[in-house]
């Protein structure tokens, strides 16, 4: 049994049982047998009656799922009803793409070979979805993975992050309770490491789809069998620019926000930012100012914005970290100290070095980093000197510096006058190099957990 424990104070607030090889094996028997009927007895309509069920229980129990978030995840609950709104949002969005998708028709009678010919493609599902998450948003990262597979037709096994299994566990229930066949999603909680990493390779799994730290995510690519699709989401260190022609009070506050959200443990957070040094002390004084506002504490007040780390672990790796960059010369300007075994201050710091942890990986903690430049297009090298590629922003009145930077930066997608945290479910969301594989968003993600299958007929 996996207990499952608060990060704010470490009261036990649930159990999850775990799953041994026979149980695991069992599952994927059940899982294969019944995508091999290519959903014919799940057809779209059944689909979109249990997803908007679905969607009214989400609406009903907002609060109650926000609280179980916020327990097992520490995110502040203020954003945890957020999240659960989002998810709500999502299992819409999955419904209206399944309303509009379609295959097309692949044009014929255009040399001797194609004559006499009609040609078109219909959407088939991939099969069984092997969907592996991560515990920073255990609600919506869920609905992400979980809820395209059942739109489009496929068997989904969904394997939540130990941290935070309990609003995986609920969302299965839920889709349960909606009408959703117990044999078409699976909840799993393999006992052992070893056990995961054999379900990941398992030849029975056709997508694989993995949210989570870019050394277990390539890791376990490695391990797919031949054939196997996969999505992988990691993390960045997303890099967001400030030129001499911006508005430095939208800066402050916008970066306050898109640094300290959650405690800096999303994969899109602003880590590192870029900032003409003409503008520098200004931008400083009332960044400062923007972030001594952002409450640290207890997860349930509704005036948090900094809650725990995930596990204790995480902290004393922050400090260290921030640590060695000042050993290292660079500057503390706020923060740099340990508030609990579960809380870390917020924390600014000038100019560290590139060879310092702070510059080449991501931190997932409560730190912003800040870098003077001189020259734009030097500070964009050094940019993208990293071996992680997501989102990335600038604030700049200028459009000329606004698409320079557009065509230079590495990152698959830039955002002008707002903070790298940025995100609405329909658009694509992909990491680039290190930082993922494919691309995420609802209609990405169905699209990904499909099949062109074509049909060629012969007059």
């Amino acid at each position: 049994m996996l207990k499952i424990k608060s990060p704010w104070n470490q009261d036990e607030i649930g159990s999850i049982p775990v799953n041994n090889s026979n149980e695991i094996e069992e599952i994927l028997v059940n899982a294969s047998k019944v995508s091999k009927n290519k959903s014919i007895d799940f057809p779209p309509k059944e689909r979109i009656k249990v997803l908007k069920k679905f969607c009214e229980k989400i609406n009903d129990n907002i609060m109650n799922l926000a609280e179980l978030a916020t327990s097992e995840g520490g995110k502040p609950i203020t954003d945890s009803v957020i999240e659960i709104k989002r998810g709500a949002d999502g299992v819409e969005s999955c419904i209206e793409v399944l309303k509009s998708d379609c295959g097309e028709v692949i044009p014929m009678n255009l040399n001797e070979a194609s004559s006499n010919r009609i040609a078109f493609t219909q959407k088939e599902p991939v099969g069984v979805v092997l969907a592996i998450s991560a515990f920073n948003h255990p609600f919506n990262l869920i609905i992400h993975q979980v809820i395209p597979a059942i739109a489009t037709g496929c068997v989904v096994i969904v394997k939540p992050a130990e941290d935070t299994p309990l609003s995986c566990k609920k969302i299965v229930e839920m889709l349960y309770e909606a009408g959703l066949p117990k044999n078409r999603c699976h909840f799993v909680m393999p006992e052992n490491l070893d056990l995961a990493t054999k379900l990941v390779a398992d030849e029975r799994i056709d997508f694989f789809s993995f949210i989570g730290s870019s050394k277990v995510g390539w890791f376990l690519r490695s391990k797919l069998a031949p054939g196997t699709r996969c999505s992988l989401e990691h993390g960045g260190m997303a890099p967001t620019f400030i030129t001499e022609n911006s508005d430095i009070d939208l800066c402050a506050k916008s970066i306050a926000r898109g640094g300290f959200y959650h405690a800096g443990q999303v994969c899109v957070s602003v880590q590192r930012v870029y900032i003409d040094e003409k503008v520098s002390k200004n931008f400083s004084e009332k960044f400062i100012e923007e972030v001594n506002k952002v409450k640290i504490g207890d997860p349930f007040d509704k005036e948090t914005v900094v809650g725990p780390l995930i596990r204790n672990s995480e902290v004393k790796r922050v400090d260290q970290w921030v640590n060695e960059s000042l050993k290292n010369g660079s500057k503390l300007i706020l923060g740099g100290k340990i508030l609990s075994d579960c809380t870390y201050d917020k924390t600014i710091i000038m100019n560290p070095k590139k060879e310092d942890k702070l510059c080449q990986f991501e931190i997932f903690g409560p730190v912003v980093t800040i870098h003077e430049y001189e020259n734009f297009d030097s500070a964009i090298t050094h940019a993208n000197d990293v071996k992680v590629s997501f989102q990335a922003s600038i604030f700049s009145d200028k459009v000329n510096e606004v698409l320079k930077f557009y065509e230079k930066i590495n990152a698959s997608s830039i955002f002008h006058n707002e903070h790298t945290a940025f995100r609405v479910d329909w658009m694509p969301f992909a990491g680039l190099k290190h930082s993922g594989h494919g691309i995420g968003g609802i209609k990405y993600s169905m699209h990904d957990m499909q099949i062109d299958k074509m049909l060629v007929l012969k007059k």
